[in-house]
C-alpha cells in the first residue's frame, strides 16, 4: 500500500516536473521564436536587397543609317531588364514587323520617353519620339546593369517576381528539391522518412532532407553549420516563414536569394543573374535543358561549376531532367531532345561583363565624392561612364595582345630554367569630348589580383615626351628668348647633364646605344630618341616643362631635372589618359569622370556629372605637338599601328621604361595601354612590340561601333601656317650632322624633296632652306610662307631658325640661341662619287 502511494506521489512528481519543464521549454520556444520573428519580419519589411547599389553602364545610341536590325536592338534590351510585360517598371517593348517600340517604365533612366526605331536594308531607317510624334536622329537605349553591391561583396543579382519565372524553371526547381513543396507546411514527413531509411542503409549522411523553406530559412539566417542549435533555429524560422508568406512568396524570396555560384570576381545570386551569366539570356528564355541546369547547379553551386565541371554538369542535368519526366512535366521526347543537348553555355568573359577593376574605381570615386553618403544604407542607382561594349573589346585586345608578351618573355634568356613571370597589362580609355571613362582594365585576371594597375603609378617613359616638346613649342608663343619649331635642330650624342647640387652628372642612353647626330625636334619625337629630348627640356626650361605637365592635369609629384624629359617621374594611366585630351581638343584640358548620375532611392537625381572643359596650352602649341605625335605613327616608333592595319587619322607615342607603354588618340578616342611586371623588373619589351599590339587590337574593333566610326581629322586652329621645308639642309648646317645609310646608299641629294611643316604663324622660316645653303636650288623660295594669321603679329623680316626673338626686334641676340649653322658645312653629304642622271633614274627604278 505505501509502495502505490509511493509511487503515485512520484509519478505526480514527475508529472509536474515534466509539465514544468514543458512550460520552460514552450516559453524559450515562445521567445526565440518571437526573437527570430522579428529578425525574419525586418528581413522580409526590407526586402532581399534593399540595402543594395545598382551600378550601370552608360546608354547605348541608336542613330538613323547605322548598321542594326530589330533582333539586335531586342537583345540590347533585354539585357537592360526590359521585357514584354507593361508591368515591368524599368519598362517594356514590343516588335512590329520592321519595327521596334520602346517604352521606358517609373524606374527608368529616362524621362519615360517612347520611340519606335525602324529598319530597312539591314540599317535604321526613322527614329520617331512617342510624346511628340517626331523625327529624330538618334535614340538612347536603357543603360545596363554592371552589377549590384551590397556592402563590400560583390554580388550579382536580377530580381525577379514569381509571374517573371517561367514554369519550366520552377517544375526543374522543385523536382530537384522539394517534390512535394506546394502541398506541405514547410517540413516534408514523407522525405524526412525516406531520407532518414536511406541514411541508414548507407550507414552515412547521404541525402539532404531540407524543403525549400527550410533551405530559405538558412540563407536568411546565414548559418551552415550541422548542429542543434542551428537545426532548432531554422525549424522556428521555417515555421514563421509559412506562416508569414504565401507560396508564391516563399518561392520568390528562395529564386532571388539562393547562391548559384562565381563567375570571375563575383559572386552570383538568384535565379534572374544565373540566367544571365550561364546562359546569357533572360530568365524568360531558359530551355528545358538550361532550367534543369540551374536546377542541378543550386544544391552544390561549387561542385557544380559548368565551366569547370561540364560533365559532372551534365549527368546531374540529366538527372533532374529524369524527375521532371518522372513527375510528369515534360514528356518522354522532351526528355529525350533535352540529354541529347550539350551545356552551351555563354561564351563572353565574366571579365568584360563585369568591370570589375571599374567598378572598384566607381566605388573609390563614391567614397570620396560623396562621403556623407551611405551607399550601403539605401538602394542608389549610379549611371556610369562605362560602354560595355568597348570594355568587351578592351578584355578581348588585352587577351589576345598579352600572348604575344608572354611568348616574347618566355623566349628571354634570363628566364631559362626557370618560370617566367606574368607580366601584367593595364588599358584606360576615355571619350576626347567629354573625359567619360568609356573602359578600364586594371590587370589580366581579377580572381588572381585586384590590383588595379589603371591607377597604380609607374615611370611613363617617352610617353611623357609629347608635354616636354609642347614647352619647347611654346616658346615660339612666349617671349622668352629661343623659339623652338619642329625644325629646329638638337644634336645626338652622348652627353652628361648636370643633375642638380649634390647630385652625380645625369647620363641618359638612347635605345640600342645608338646616336644620330644633328636631328630636327620632329625626326627626335619621331623616333624617340632620348639625348634629344633632354636637351629639348633643357632649352625649353625645365620648369616649363613641369608647368606644361601640370596644366595638362598631371598631379603626381614632378620635379625640374633633366630625367623628368625621359618621364623618370611616376604617373598613373588615368592621369595620362586625361593629361592627353589636350592633344584632340587643342589645348583644352577634360578631367576623367567615371560617375555620370547619381539617384537615391526615391528616384530623385542627387549628382549629375557637368562637362567642363578648361584651357591648359594654346592651341596652336598644342597642335605643332599633335602633328608631331601624327608622324609618330606614320613613320616613327608607331609606324607598327599603320602596319596592323589601323589607318584611320590618329596619333599617339610610344613609351619604354621599365614597362611598356602605348598612348594614342583619335578625334573619337584616347586610349592608354601599359604593360608591364609588378615587382617593377625591367620588362625589356620595348612599347612599340608590347603595348601597341593591344592598342592597335583595341581601337580596330572600337571604331567598328557606330558611336565611333566617324572619326575626324585634327582641325588647325587659327594662327598655323604651313611651310614647305628641306629639314635635312638645316640639319646639314650642325657641325654635328651624319648623313643617313639610306641617303648614302641611294646617293640622295640633300633635299630630293621639300616636307611640309607647321609653325606659328610669324615663326616659319623665309624660305625652304637655311640662310647661306648652297644646295638650294634656284628659285626656291616657299610659296605661301608668308601667309601670317592677324592673330600673331607678323615680324617685319622673318627670322632663322634657332634665332632669337630679341634678334628679329633689333636687341640683343639671346647667349643660348642655336647656331644658324654654316653654309659650307652641307659638302659632307656629298662624300661620295656623283651619279649620273640614268643611275639616278635607276636607283628611282629600284
Amino acid at each position: 500500500m505505501l509502495s502505490r502511494v509511493l509511487r503515485s506521489r512520484a509519478t505526480k512528481v514527475l508529472l509536474g516536473i515534466g509539465g514544468a519543464l514543458t512550460l520552460v521549454a514552450l516559453a524559450v520556444t515562445a521567445y526565440y521564436y518571437t526573437q527570430f520573428a522579428r529578425m525574419i519580419d525586418a528581413q522580409l519589411e526590407r526586402g532581399p536587397f534593399q540595402t543594395t547599389s545598382l551600378i550601370f553602364a552608360s546608354p547605348v545610341r541608336v542613330a538613323i543609317g547605322e548598321a542594326s536590325s530589330p533582333e539586335a536592338i531586342v537583345s540590347q534590351l533585354k539585357r537592360s531588364g526590359y521585357d514584354e510585360r507593361r508591368s515591368n517598371r524599368l519598362g517594356w517593348y514590343r516588335r512590329v514587323n520592321d519595327a521596334v517600340e520602346i517604352y521606358p517604365g517609373p524606374e527608368s533612366y529616362f524621362d519615360m520617353e517612347g520611340g519606335v526605331v525602324r529598319f530597312e536594308g539591314g540599317r535604321v531607317s526613322e527614329i520617331i519620339s512617342l510624346r511628340d510624334n517626331t523625327r529624330r536622329n538618334r535614340y538612347l537605349l536603357e543603360p545596363e546593369l554592371i552589377t549590384h553591391l551590397s556592402d563590400d561583396n560583390r554580388e550579382k543579382r536580377r530580381l525577379l517576381e514569381f509571374k517573371e519565372i517561367p514554369p519550366v524553371l520552377v517544375n526543374a526547381v522543385i523536382s530537384s528539391e522539394d517534390k512535394r513543396f506546394f502541398e506541405h507546411s514547410g517540413f516534408d514527413p514523407l522525405r524526412i522518412l525516406k531520407v532518414a531509411l536511406i541514411d541508414l542503409k548507407e550507414g552515412r549522411y547521404a541525402q539532404g532532407s531540407s524543403t525549400l523553406t527550410m533551405q530559405l530559412a538558412r540563407g536568411l539566417i546565414g548559418a551552415y553549420d550541422k548542429n542543434w542549435k542551428r537545426k532548432a533555429t531554422e525549424a522556428l524560422i521555417t515555421l514563421h516563414l509559412e506562416s508569414k508568406l504565401t507560396k508564391e512568396q516563399i518561392f520568390t524570396y528562395y529564386a532571388n536569394h539562393i547562391y548559384m555560384g562565381r563567375r570571375g570576381s563575383f559572386s552570383i545570386h538568384g535565379f534572374g543573374e544565373a540566367s544571365q551569366s550561364y546562359f546569357g539570356k533572360a530568365v524568360q528564355d531558359l530551355t528545358i535543358p538550361e532550367a534543369a541546369t540551374i536546377a542541378g547547379i543550386l544544391n552544390r553551386p561549387s561542385y557544380y561549376n559548368p565551366y569547370r565541371a561540364p560533365e559532372r554538369v551534365i549527368k546531374k542535368r540529366n538527372l533532374v531532367l529524369q524527375l521532371m519526366r518522372d513527375n510528369g512535366y515534360i514528356n518522354e521526347k522532351q526528355y529525350r531532345d533535352a540529354i541529347a543537348q550539350g551545356l552551351r553555355l555563354t561564351d563572353e568573359p565574366m571579365e568584360s561583363a563585369d568591370a570589375p577593376y571599374f567598378v572598384d574605381y566607381v566605388n573609390r570615386q563614391l567614397q570620396d565624392q560623396f562621403g556623407d553618403i551611405d551607399f550601403t544604407e539605401k538602394s542608389y542607382r549610379v549611371y556610369t561612364s562605362l560602354d560595355l561594349r568597348l570594355q568587351r573589346f578592351a578584355v578581348e585586345a588585352v587577351n589576345e595582345g598579352m600572348k604575344l608578351v608572354d611568348e616574347q618573355v618566355s623566349k628571354q634568356r634570363r628566364w631559362k630554367g626557370q618560370k617566367p613571370p606574368r607580366a601584367q597589362a593595364a588599358m584606360v580609355v576615355i571619350d576626347p569630348e567629354t573625359g567619360a571613362i568609356r573602359a578600364m582594365i586594371g590587370g589580366r585576371n581579377y580572381a588572381e589580383t585586384q590590383l588595379n594597375r589603371a591607377v597604380a603609378l609607374r615611370q611613363p617613359g617617352s610617353i611623357f615626351k609629347p608635354f616636354v616638346y609642347a614647352a619647347a613649342f611654346a616658346t615660339a608663343i612666349e617671349d622668352s628668348g629661343q623659339v623652338l619649331t619642329p625644325i629646329s635642330v638638337v644634336e645626338d650624342e652622348p652627353t652628361a647633364f648636370e643633375a642638380g647640387a649634390g647630385q652625380d652628372e645625369y647620363s641618359p642612353n638612347n635605345f640600342g646605344m645608338k646616336y644620330s647626330g644633328a636631328v630636327t625636334l620632329r625626326e627626335a619625337m619621331r623616333r624617340s630618341l632620348n639625348i634629344p629630348a633632354v636637351k629639348t627640356a633643357e632649352m625649353a626650361g625645365l620648369r616649363n616643362v613641369v608647368r606644361m605637365a601640370r596644366a595638362a592635369g598631371i598631379e603626381s609629384p614632378l620635379m625640374a631635372t633633366p630625367s623628368i624629359a625621359l618621364g623618370s617621374y611616376e604617373v598613373t594611366p588615368v592621369e595620362i589618359a586625361g593629361a592627353y585630351t589636350v592633344f584632340p581638343n587643342l589645348g583644352e584640358r577634360l578631367k576623367p569622370f567615371s560617375v555620370g548620375l547619381v539617384r537615391d532611392d526615391n528616384g530623385h537625381v542627387i549628382y549629375t556629372h557637368e562637362v567642363k572643359k578648361e584651357r591648359a596650352i594654346d592651341p596652336r602649341v598644342a597642335y605643332i605637338t599633335l602633328d608631331v605625335m601624327r608622324d609618330v605613327l606614320r613613320r616613327g616608333t608607331g609606324a607598327g599601328v599603320r602596319s596592323r592595319g589601323f589607318y584611320l587619322p590618329a596619333a599617339g607615342k610610344t613609351g619604354s621604361s621599365h614597362d611598356g607603354w602605348f598612348a594614342g588618340f583619335t578625334s573619337k578616342l584616347i586610349c592608354i595601354v601599359w604593360v608591364g611586371l609588378d615587382d617593377n623588373t625591367d620588362l625589356k619589351i620595348e612599347g612599340g612590340r608590347s603595348a601597341l599590339p593591344i592598342w592597335t587590337i583595341f581601337m580596330k574593333k572600337a571604331h567598328e561601333l557606330p558611336d565611333y566610326q566617324r572619326v575626324s581629322d585634327f582641325p588647325e586652329p587659327e594662327g598655323i601656317v604651313r611651310a614647305d621645308v628641306c629639314p635635312e639642309a638645316f640639319k646639314m648646317a650642325s657641325p654635328a650632322y651624319v648623313p643617313s645609310e639610306d641617303r648614302l646608299n641611294k646617293g640622295l641629294p640633300p633635299c630630293y624633296e621639300l616636307e611640309s611643316e607647321v609653325f606659328v604663324a610669324g615663326t616659319q622660316p623665309m624660305q625652304a632652306y637655311p640662310s647661306g645653303f648652297r644646295g638650294a636650288p634656284a628659285g626656291s623660295r616657299v610659296s605661301g610662307w608668308d601667309v601670317v594669321s592677324n592673330a600673331v603679329e607678323t615680324p617685319p623680316q622673318g627670322r632663322e631658325m634657332g634665332q632669337s626673338r630679341q634678334t628679329v626686334a633689333g636687341r640683343r641676340p639671346d647667349a643660348e640661341a642655336a647656331p644658324t649653322g654654316r653654309p659650307e658645312e652641307p659638302q659632307t653629304a656629298r662624300q661620295q662619287p656623283k651619279k649620273g642622271l640614268f643611275r639616278r633614274l635607276l636607283d628611282v627604278i629600284k
